[in-house]
């Protein structure tokens, strides 16, 4: 069956096994069979449960295509075949399922969008704690990583999502009634994943899940719909935050408000100007964003013309039950003539509540910025002392020129222009002080009659009132225009610094050195200094220090009550320390920015070094467990052998011929043999770990290692090795152990009777031994870590303790060797030795 489309994904979603995923996919089964549909079981796991196996019934199933994996034979679903087959439904089980290795595809969630994409409908089953996204929350309620899992979207994306739900109290009943588990099963369940709590928890899990999935659905279907109002099927709390002193306030009032019911969403949205410019201090907002992180929220930025419009907008598109909004700081005769945010957004909330939270700063006015902090003393100072001179010398110029040529309105827009010019200089205010003289100069030495503050016309008192009104307006627009242009070019340096910052983090360059490297060359800071302390009690310690500024003298202990010296806090155990000058509160921002990431970078450290640690440590532990290990079998096998030979010698009660005595003798010889051989070994591995080989490299012959190294194995070994290969810069004793273990170890793999084939050959630069066996291999996965220690613990066999590569791989590496594994052609292993040729003194012998 092709039908062009794609089929129907329906997925029963449980929170445990044993609620009845695969009997309710079955029962659906038979209702869909009733009404004509042609339906097959591609693959029902019925894990010997009787229900289960009586309900599939007289359903068609799919034979199942047989897989073999070491030595077993396993059963998956024939994709093929139900292709083939061509069903409008085909019920598969166990979304999460690994496939056995070796089919088309790792995962059955694979075969099923197969199945999909031919336009078959598909019914499926899946628990909860194989979905990706849920695997962590899982392990930490019951104690158990689930390896099979699916990713959230296949999931999500599913046309229908069924719930099969179950009381953890029913689900005990029916474990300890067998209904899903055999018996020898039962009580381990029933204390282990199946306790009471894990099944609540985990119930919980599965309808919070399915809770996101419909509310996305209702988010589609509102938008598809055009639906502009509200729908509350699901507590939202939005918190209005200004960045002010109360925003602390009311996140905390809606958090505790969010917790009253469970599985309601705390969002906070602050609303930025349409040029984008923050009117809140960086810092703050990282804060406050901080703090509903904390409480278990969102936080949000929006750009708006009006606040209280953005607010509900925002509300609005998150589908939200109420609005958390602190009372207005505004006094109440500002709030009369007004408004005020709070009462705004209440009458354009409509459907959504609104909760109006009081807070310590209600109505006590808000603290009036200077409009001055963008400008230096030095345009300060010129502003006011331009407010004076411009408008005397435009008077002047235009009295030079003659009254009777200029009209007033000439002479007014010439005084107007010099007051937007006081305004670029010296900001606000001193354009309104320009504007006052200015007008006053058009009054008396313009307007008549001249030398007088009266005016004869009564229009000219209208054009004398007009123009102080637009040239405090045209300033006021003048200054607001320059002081975002300022701020403009300040946050696009503050961007650059912090993005800088950020590509050296991520090229690598996250040392605590190269931050206050940075630091003390952004702002030009004489000396920087980024501390530690173990505890609040304990003296602050340096981690990192800087001197910008050669000639400046360092920053003494105990000197941050300097006003040159700024401090700032990262954390209760890290501070940055800034000397050299007065830190701008705008420019304490970015440094504040620097410490956060010093932090970061602090915290990457010690968790590195945790990781080291708990790596050496891990080793340790592990090299312990395989020496107790060798001590209890590959150490005490050689020496019982040779225990029970000397009591056999020495017993005077037994009775022993020549051969007898000899085959004794040679037990106790073969055994010393293999213990020299083992404890050699260890020693060895033990004298690389330690760095305590010290290799006495020097121009050597193959002729003097290969012989030597080979001996013990001549009746194993078919030699190819000629007489003219160029001599090798090594360590002939070293090398000679490096050649014996790997060839001990290929002789070792190999089966009866076999040769192992010994190869060397010349190249430019190296000379390459290769030792090829035909025994059964090594997995590619396994080539990567076979030269580590220890590698053959699950080897019962007494091979010895996996320590041979080990000691081959950390000696080769020590004369300069390498060595490496390939497969030989045809099965086996092939270890390549390369050791460098003695470069120098075929040059000098060529020569």
């Amino acid at each position: 069956m092709t039908t062009g489309r794609r089929g129907r994904l329906t997925v029963y979603l449980g929170a445990a096994p044993g609620v009845g995923k695969t009997y309710a996919m079955l029962d659906e089964a038979h209702r869909r069979r009733a009404r004509g549909t042609d339906l097959v079981i591609g693959l029902v796991e019925t894990h010997g449960r009787a229900a289960t196996v009586a309900k599939i019934g007289d359903l068609e199933m799919i034979p199942r295509r047989l897989a073999e994996h070491r030595g077993s034979t396993l059963t998956e679903l024939d994709v093929p075949a139900v292709l083939e087959r061509a069903p409008e439904v085909a019920l598969v089980d166990e979304l999460a399922h690994t496939n056995a290795p070796g089919s088309q595809h790792a995962k059955r969630w694979q075969d099923v969008h197969d199945l999909l994409d031919a336009g078959i409908d598909v019914v499926t089953t899946v628990n909860v704690q194989h979905i990706a996204s849920l695997t962590d929350d899982v392990e930490a309620i019951t104690g158990v990583r689930q390896r099979e899992t699916v990713p959230d979207q296949v999931v999500r994306d599913a046309d229908q999502i069924q719930l099969v739900d179950l009381s953890p109290e029913q689900l005990r009943r029916r474990l300890a009634h067998g209904n899903v588990y055999r018996a020898e099963q039962i009580d381990a369940s029933m204390s282990s994943f199946f306790r009471v709590g894990n099944l609540t928890a985990l119930r919980e899990l599965a309808l919070l899940w399915l809770a996101d999935r419909v509310d996305d659905a209702l988010t589609r279907y509102r938008a598809d719909h055009s639906i502009g109002g509200t729908w509350p099927a699901r507590e939202r709390i939005v918190v209005a935050v200004t960045g002010g002193p109360e925003t602390e306030t009311l996140l905390h009032r809606a958090a505790r408000i969010a917790q009253r019911a469970a599985g309601t969403e705390l969002l906070a949205v602050h609303v930025l100007p349409t040029d984008g410019l923050p009117s809140t201090p960086s810092a703050t907002i990282a804060a406050h964003r901080a703090l509903v992180e904390s409480l278990g929220g969102v936080f949000h930025t929006v750009v708006g013309e009006d606040v209280p419009s953005a607010v509900v907008d925002f509300a609005r598109g998150v589908n939200a039950t109420m609005i958390v909004v602190g009372v207005s700081r505004h006094p109440v005769w500002r709030q009369a003539l007004l408004g005020s945010s709070s009462a705004e957004i209440a009458r354009l909330s409509g459907t959504i509540d609104v909760h109006l939270v009081t807070h310590e700063r209600a109505r006590v006015g808000v603290g009036v910025r200077s409009r001055y902090s963008s400008l230096s003393p030095k345009r300060r100072a010129a502003g006011w002392g331009s407010a004076l001179l411009i408008p005397a010398l435009l008077t002047a110029a235009l009295l030079a020129i003659g009254t009777d040529d200029v009209a007033l309105a000439t002479d007014a827009m010439l005084l107007l222009a010099g007051v937007v010019g006081v305004a670029l200089i010296g900001g606000l205010w001193p354009a309104v002080v320009a504007a006052v003289v200015s007008n006053l100069c058009l009054n008396w030495f313009f307007a008549p009659p001249v030398g007088r503050f009266t005016i004869a016309q009564g229009e000219n008192v209208l054009a004398l009132a007009v123009f102080v009104v637009i040239a405090v307006a045209v300033a006021s627009v003048v200054d607001l225009a320059a002081r975002r242009t300022t701020q403009a070019y300040r946050a696009r340096a503050e961007a650059s610094t912090l993005a800088a910052l950020s590509r050296s983090v991520l090229s690598g360059q996250d040392t605590a050195q190269a931050i206050v490297h940075r630091l003390a060359q952004t702002f030009a800071m004489a000396d920087v200094r980024l501390e530690e302390r173990t505890d609040d009690r304990s003296p602050w310690s340096v981690v990192a220090h800087e001197r910008w500024v050669t000639d400046a003298e360092p920053v003494p202990a105990g000197a941050e009550a300097d006003p040159t010296v700024t401090e700032v806090v990262i954390d209760d155990r890290h501070r940055l320390v800034l000397a050299g000058r007065v830190l701008p509160a705008s420019d304490r921002q970015v440094v504040e920015a620097f410490g956060v990431q010093a932090g970061i970078v602090l915290e990457r450290r010690r968790l590195r070094e945790q990781a080291a640690q708990a790596e050496v440590l891990e080793r340790t532990e592990s090299t312990r467990t395989a020496l107790l290990a060798a001590v209890s079998h590959d150490l005490r096998t050689p020496l019982a052998a040779i225990r029970t030979a000397v009591d056999g010698l020495s017993s005077p009660d037994v009775e022993l011929d020549r051969e007898d005595r000899d085959v004794l003798t040679a037990t106790i010889a073969d055994s010393t043999h293999r213990l020299e051989r083992l404890i050699g070994n260890l020693l060895d591995l033990s004298r690389i770990q330690t760095g305590a080989v010290r290799p006495a490299l020097r121009a050597a012959s193959l002729e003097e290692v290969v012989p030597i190294a080979v001996e013990p194995w001549l009746s194993d070994l078919a030699l190819d090795v000629p007489e003219d290969l160029p001599l090798v810069h090594t360590d002939p004793g070293l090398f000679e152990r490096v050649v014996a273990n790997v060839v001990s170890n290929a002789v070792r793999h190999s089966p009866p009777g076999a040769k192992v084939l010994f190869t060397a050959s010349a190249a430019r630069d190296a000379v390459e031994l290769r030792v090829a066996d035909t025994g059964p291999g090594v997995p590619d996965e396994r080539k990567t870590t076979m030269f580590e220690p220890f590698q053959r613990l699950d080897d019962t066999s007494a091979g010895g303790l996996g320590l041979g590569l080990a000691v081959a791989a950390g000696l080769a590496n020590a004369v300069g060797a390498r060595i490496s594994a390939e497969d030989t052609p045809g099965g086996g292993l092939t270890m390549v030795l390369t050791v460098p040729r003695e470069t120098a003194l075929d040059d000098g012998m060529s020569s």
